[in-house]
């Protein structure tokens, strides 16, 4: 029997535990596998020697229920980039020797794009030195943009926190009988699924936001003044919903750059919402202020999508029984099998050919004027916020799984 090894990097979700938990259950659950490590921080745990062994923690199911619905990362995360082989060989060596040591006959690396970079190098690195190491990506974003995939997990959960936040912005800005705009800005560097998201919150009695702006389409700061002006004479209060990384014609953040890059060369952005603020301010002298949803958005387990946790869970477990079969270099994918009633399937494809691609939001889902969504868009979004997940409370806040070995 063989053991496995798990590990979660990048941004922490609402599901990325979710996650977790299906690939712990799949694990002790199948007959091809013995022990189930966890490693601290990401790769960089293998790297370190830095592990606990998940097989005894997560025998009932009561601990395992307390994982699926715990926010962010409960193995820890990393931001590290694996070079080339060619550029330095040794973090290689250090991994596949770590795994011979442990007995690791699978890896299962949960998380987004970049991570996606890792499990692709390594199984590339594995089919090289002729391995049987069984190596997997299961996913997770709330940026939802990854290839190959209907969604990701993460991204339900993280819609649901936007369109519940953008609502009770609504209510909060409706009360007073002025001329406002509100600008928030939602996570979105590349793509703009979750701000497109914002348009859930509109109901029989509320249409904010008002305007929608994402990473595709070019931003007119003409036009938007022109859009906003035009909404005030009809509205009191105008809210508009902003994804960080848009852009104008010529591709130019209209955010103020940090001028710094994260390890994968990412820019780090700041600031679009209050760009435009100060263009409002400047140019239609109308009370404004800008929000910046920055790290809540993440995370929400109180306001989670049961949704979202099931299928993350399910994902994790169909990882495992792609390794028990012998697959190798694949991330898990999940198909929308239809829509009424929603329904889903799990499958796979090479993690090569997601690693390091963006998948956009289509222009169906955008409206041709570039300030909102369309109906497609939302046909797409509501099955994913559905539900909500059952939460324990003591003393009034939710009971997580402790993590004192982050500490």
């Amino acid at each position: 029997m063989k053991n496995c090894i798990v590990a979660q990097s990048g941004g922490p979700t609402a599901a990325i535990n979710a996650s977790l938990a299906g690939v712990v259950q799949g694990v002790l659950e199948h007959p091809e596998y013995s022990h189930i490590y966890g490693s601290l921080n990401g790769i960089t745990g293998i790297l370190e020697g830095r592990f606990l062994d998940l097989t005894e923690t997560f025998q009932s199911p009561e601990a395992l229920g307390r994982l699926k619905v715990s926010p962010a990362m409960y193995l820890g995360s990393c931001r590290y980039k694996l070079p080339t082989p060619e550029s330095d060989v040794s973090p290689y060596q250090a991994v596949f020797q770590f795994f011979e040591k442990m007995g690791i006959g699978a890896f299962f690396y949960i998380g987004g794009n970049d991570s996606m970079d890792t499990v692709d190098k390594l199984s590339t690195y594995a089919e090289k030195i002729q391995s049987n190491v069984r190596i997997i990506g299961i996913p997770k974003t709330i940026d939802n943009d990854l290839c190959a995939t209907d969604h990701t997990p993460g991204f339900g959960s993280a819609a649901k926190y936007v369109a519940t936040s953008l609502l009770e912005i609504y209510h909060d800005t409706v009360i007073y009988h002025l001329k406002s705009v509100t600008i928030v800005e939602i996570m979105g560097r590349d793509a703009g699924w979750l701000t497109a998201a914002s348009a859930l919150a509109r109901n029989s009695y509320s249409v904010a936001p008002h305007l929608i702006y994402l990473p595709e389409t070019a931003f007119d700061a003409e036009a938007f003044l022109a859009d906003v002006k035009s909404l005030l004479e009809k509205h009191n209060n105008i809210i508009v919903a902003v994804s960080e990384g848009i852009r104008d014609k010529d591709g130019n953040y209209i955010s103020a750059s940090t001028g710094s890059k994260d390890n994968f060369g990412h820019s780090q952005l700041s600031g679009a919402g209050k760009t435009l603020e100060c263009l409002v301010q400047e140019r239609l002298d109308v009370k404004v202020r800008a929000i910046e949803l920055n790290i809540l958005q993440r995370c929400g387990s109180h306001i989670a999508s049961r949704t979202d946790l099931e299928e993350s869970f399910c994902q994790g477990q169909h990882g495992v029984s792609l390794a028990a079969k012998g697959e190798t270099g694949l991330m898990v994918t999940i198909q929308r099998v239809q829509e009424e009633p929603y329904q889903v399937s799990y499958g796979a494809s090479p993690v090569r050919e997601i690693a390091n691609q963006v998948k956009s939001v289509p222009p169906e889902f955008i409206h041709p004027k570039g300030n909102d969504v369309s109906p497609a868009m939302l046909s797409y979004l509501k099955p994913l916020i559905q539900g909500e997940p059952a939460l324990t409370f003591s003393q009034g806040i939710p009971c997580y799984l402790p993590v004192p070995h982050l500490s």
